[in-house]
């Protein structure tokens, strides 16, 4: 699978204390140098961690095609229009939110959403939806023409982690840490058949796949075995690891684990 290096978390430490330290630029650089395949970025409507002169700089200067994560607000689709990035991933956004909580209502908003599409294409920008891993969402995925789409993992990696560590507290799921670890087991069994699935229909469909959030060292043993991914996305797990063994070596481990 191809590997997606997410470097959004270096951005949010040097927003902390507002000065260039450390630099996103060499962030991308050191990305590129330890195999990742691509730079994922998102340019969120509050600006807490990329600025657009961030942005600005990563697609001039990556060597590795540039993944822009966007909400379809109308002035920052124009910014990625302007700014043309190698894709657009169109995704929800909540200005109170610690992350993306979940994949884009396209339901909801598939007027909107056709209109941001459309208005990428115009500007020659493929474009991937972020989804939960359903099969009528992935069917209109296709239908709204976008090329590709972007699993929702943070179901599947919130139960492996209250399975398999000691660190029973997830934002996304507070009710399910009253069920006994059967029902657990049961429903993380449920979240990778979803992903699957959703998998196998995308590429069905002609989409291409890929698969991001919560995704770290520790669980991607389940979500390799799904052949129909073709690319993961991944920040804050390599990010995370790099304070303790440099981001040129974390990004080499994970890029290990997705050859496997």
């Amino acid at each position: 699978m191809r590997l997606g290096v997410n470097i959004d978390h270096i951005a949010v430490l040097r927003e902390a204390r507002k000065v260039n330290d450390p630099d996103i630029l060499q962030a991308l650089f050191v990305a590129c140098e330890s195999g990742a395949d691509q730079i994922t970025i998102h340019l969120r409507e509050d600006r807490r961690h990329i600025q657009d002169i961030d942005v600005k700089n990563i697609i001039k200067h990556s060597k590795l095609p540039v993944n822009l994560e966007c909400s379809i607000n109308q002035n920052i689709l124009d910014i990625v229009c302007q700014l043309k990035p190698h894709r657009a991933t169109l995704v929800p956004e909540n200005r109170e939110e610690v992350t993306t909580e979940g994949g884009l209502n396209i339901f909801t908003h598939a007027d909107q959403i056709s209109n941001a599409i459309e208005q990428l294409h115009d500007s020659l920008i493929p474009v991937s939806l972020f989804v939960d891993p359903d099969i009528n969402t992935i069917k209109l995925s296709k239908e709204l023409n976008a090329e590709m789409v972007e699993l929702h993992t943070g179901t599947y990696s919130n139960l492996y982690a209250m399975l398999n560590s000691s660190l029973s507290y997830s934002h996304h799921a507070i009710d399910e840490l009253k069920l006994p670890r059967h029902e657990l087991q049961t429903r993380l069994q449920k979240a990778i058949d979803d992903l699957k699935k959703s998998a196998k229909l995308s590429k069905e469909l002609s989409l291409e796949v890929a698969a991001g959030h919560g995704l770290n060292y520790n669980n991607l043993d389940e979500i390799m075995k799904i052949t129909d991914i073709d690319e993961l996305n991944i920040g804050q797990g390599i990010v995370a690891r790099s304070v303790f063994s440099g981001l040129g070596e974390a990004i080499k481990e994970m890029k290990k684990l997705t050859r496997k």
